[in-house]
């Protein structure tokens, strides 16, 4: 149902009283999940321009200049909602409305990356949803032929009852071959192409727009799209070679809103009108209406503008690849968007208000009350050893392998550095390569969401600058819970705005995304945690050796690079003692930009044998995965006046850990910012210790402690 102030601004436009199908548009184009309605006020304190910013935020997806004539299309989504009610599905198809928008702007899907969070592995619906929804992931990428080359995957108890499934995809092409989605010239033809239309995912938008309830599994099915990966691969090819013929000139996915937001959005953004024919569109269903054709979302279709006399030429190429294809419209002079469905007009709507008419507001923001009784930090832990371990098992922390090892990361043969380390990267010409990271930190957000939007961004930063990239663009998933509640919106408002920041300082645009909202969960009388994601690309030269993750060579000094602080608010270390709600979130120094240059620096000086970005688990985590093949010696003694849990486990920001062989020529180069030297790399443990501390592990030990995730998922 449309709310009442809604229908009232509608009748007070069109005169009269929508018909059942008009409204059905406008309750699905004027979704938040479509119209951003509450966040659009924020987005735009986004700064999205740059010197390689070629097309920003507004289309299915934004062209990056990369190297030698080759652009990047990068978008992010979500596909939260449809991965709770059915999770396999709902995960596939999110992995396939994705490339279908990197395919939209002339680009063949080169990358994926997949930020996951889930309610914790001790029920069994939760075990269900991260089951299937890693599933639906691997089913659907590796069929389709798009490696998934790094992600991120987090738990807490605020995901249950409502997990959040966030995709990347990169694809690659000329800068000469990029089709957008903007109508060109009234008289086209639109072409709807790919699978039939049947009632799956009918109202998706809309769907997406609400909280999930208990019942949601039952009674929300119909909302999920169910998705095919095999004609996805024909709808890749076969859309890919119609644009290379030059039949296309313009395109969109059906995403959300189905036909009617795809066809409408189209029209809307070359400045015309879009005349539909409901009755021709190749239907999966007898008996269908015009509400159901021009909004159910099913999967793997596109639509095309097509001048007239390549029309026949067309079609024949989508028979060729064994599609689906029919002319369902054409493009007008007259800016209204009209719908015929058995000779008669169901929908005629101004194309403008209809795509652009939805009120945004900027809602009441509220911080939230501080629970001051939870706040307290907790004693030094008399078992240090124990919290060590403690730390890098947890699940937050330990390898992710039993989940990416079901992903086919090699296929397309780009894969240089697969998952498992601070960045993926993918070989793009004989020099230069493409270095993806993505994430959040979302209890670091809870309690400071500016603060923790900052060190998203530094995070992710950071892990491309250990490999020597520097960050080309970011795109982002803002998930939170009901805008409506006052201290949910100051959540959203002041991460995006921690966000922006943090990227406007690094000089790194913000290009486009997705907002996801309402992820709050009747079932559990919960909202998610905020959990604003991201992803970035960056570019290496690959003529330079790129630095491992893990120590590569005895005898190398390890050197730490950045202040280490004692403020652990949001770290890992809390939430192992059940002290989530305990401390402050470290600041972002002013000295970062300054930090993570000369670590790319560094790394592109062909001096490092290793370097890992410092996070989750700090120091302690930071070391444990590094010693994945040698064990080290490290004295903390003298890298500050701080508790021994404070030095090992805090997550201060803008930090990283080097190896090399050639230490004089390192420091050299980190001489304006913090460093130390802080040990070696040699042995079969890491031995740590500080003035009041010794920790020592066996390689076995810390291999234990990483597998904890992957032993318990093979029981």
């Amino acid at each position: 149902m449309l709310p009442e102030e809604d229908l009232k601004i509608i009748k007070k436009e069109l005169g009269r009283e929508p018909t059942l199908v008009e409204q059905g548009c406008f309750l699905n184009l004027w979704s938040e999940h479509c119209s951003y309605r509450s966040s659009a006020p924020l987005l735009k304190t986004f700064t999205s321009k740059g010197e390689n910013v070629i097309i920003g935020p507004g289309d299915d997806a934004a062209i990056i200049k990369f190297d030698d004539g080759y652009v990047l299309a990068i978008g992010m989504e979500s596909h939260n909602h449809p991965s709770y009610v059915d999770p396999y599905n709902g995960a596939a198809t999110g992995i396939g409305g994705i490339v279908r928008d990197i395919i939209s702007m002339g680009a063949r899907p080169i990358a994926l990356m997949d930020p996951l969070y889930f309610g914790p592995l001790d029920t069994p619906k939760n075990m269900f949803l991260f089951e299937q929804i890693i599933k639906g992931i691997a089913g659907y990428g590796n069929c389709i032929g798009v490696p998934v080359v790094n992600g991120e995957t987090f738990f807490d108890r605020k995901y249950s009852g409502n997990p959040l499934v966030n995709v990347v995809a990169v694809g690659l092409c000329r800068e000469d071959e990029v089709i957008t989605a903007r109508s060109q010239k009234a008289g086209n033809k639109l072409v709807l192409a790919g699978s039939s239309t049947g009632k799956d995912g009918l109202g998706g938008a809309s769907f997406a727009s609400r909280d999930l309830s208990e019942s949601a599994e039952a009674e929300d099915r119909p909302s999920v799209q169910v998705g095919d990966p095999y004609t996805e691969k024909l709808v890749i090819e076969m859309t890919l070679e119609a644009m290379e013929k030059g039949y296309i000139k313009s395109c969109k996915d059906l995403g959300a809103a189905g036909l009617g937001g795809a066809s409408a959005e189209l029209a809307a953004k070359g400045g015309l009108g879009a005349y539909i024919i409901a009755d021709a569109v190749t239907q999966r269903e007898p008996n269908m209406n015009a509400y159901e054709i021009l909004l159910a979302e099913s999967q793997e279709r596109m639509v095309f503008e097509v001048a007239p006399e390549d029309v026949d030429a067309v079609l024949a190429l989508v028979a060729k690849y064994d599609l689906n294809g029919a002319v369902v419209g054409y493009l007008t002079e007259k800016p209204n968007y009209t719908v015929e469905f058995k000779g008669e007009v169901v929908v005629d709507i101004p194309i403008d208000f209809l795509t652009g008419g939805a009120p945004t507001c900027e809602k009441s923001s509220v911080a939230p009350v501080p629970q001051v009784e939870e706040s307290k930090a907790p004693e030094t832990p008399e078992d240090l050893k124990a919290a060590f371990l403690k730390v890098i098992s947890s699940y937050n922390i330990a390898s992710k392998e039993w989940i990416y090892r079901q992903y086919d990361h090699e296929v397309q043969l780009r894969t240089i550095v697969k998952p498992g380390e601070d960045a993926g990267v993918l070989k793009i010409t004989d020099k230069k390569g493409l270095v993806l990271s993505c994430g959040c930190q979302p209890r670091a957000t809870l309690l400071d969401p500016y603060n923790g939007g900052k060190n998203i961004v530094i995070e992710n930063v950071m892990n491309l600058a250990v490999k020597g990239a520097e960050g080309l663009a970011i795109v982002n998933c803002l998930n939170f819970g009901n805008p409506d509640r006052p201290e949910i919106y100051w959540q959203l408002k002041n991460s995006v705005l921690g966000l922006g920041d943090g990227a406007r300082e690094l000089s790194i645009p913000v290009v486009g995304g997705n907002v996801s909202l309402y992820n709050e969960s009747d079932e559990f009388k919960t909202a998610i945690i905020p959990t604003p994601s991201i992803g970035i690309i960056g570019k290496v030269n690959l003529e330079t050796p790129l630095p491992s993750s893990f120590f590569a060579k005895s005898g190398d000094t390890i050197i730490l690079v950045g202040e280490t602080t004692a403020d652990m608010g949001g770290s890992e270390y809390y939430a192992c003692l059940e002290a989530q709600n305990a401390g402050k979130v470290p600041s972002v120094p002013k000295n970062a930009p300054e930090i993570i240059k000369a670590v790319i620096k560094a790394a592109r000086s062909g001096k490092l044998s290793s370097a890992h970005d410092l996070s989750l688990g700090g120091i302690a985590a930071g070391l444990a995965k590094m010693c994945k093949n040698y064990g080290a010696k490290v004295d903390l003694s003298e890298v500050s006046e701080l508790k021994a849990e404070e030095l090992l486990f805090s997550e201060a920001p803008a930090r990283a850990l080097l190896a090399t062989g050639e230490p004089e020529a390192v420091l050299e180069i980190l001489k304006d910012v913090p460093h130390m030297i802080i040990g070696k790399v040699e042995g079969n443990s890491l031995e740590v210790k500080g003035k009041d501390f010794e920790i020592s592990l066996s390689l076995k030990e810390i291999s234990d402690a990483h597998s904890s995730l992957t032993r318990f998922m093979m029981r």
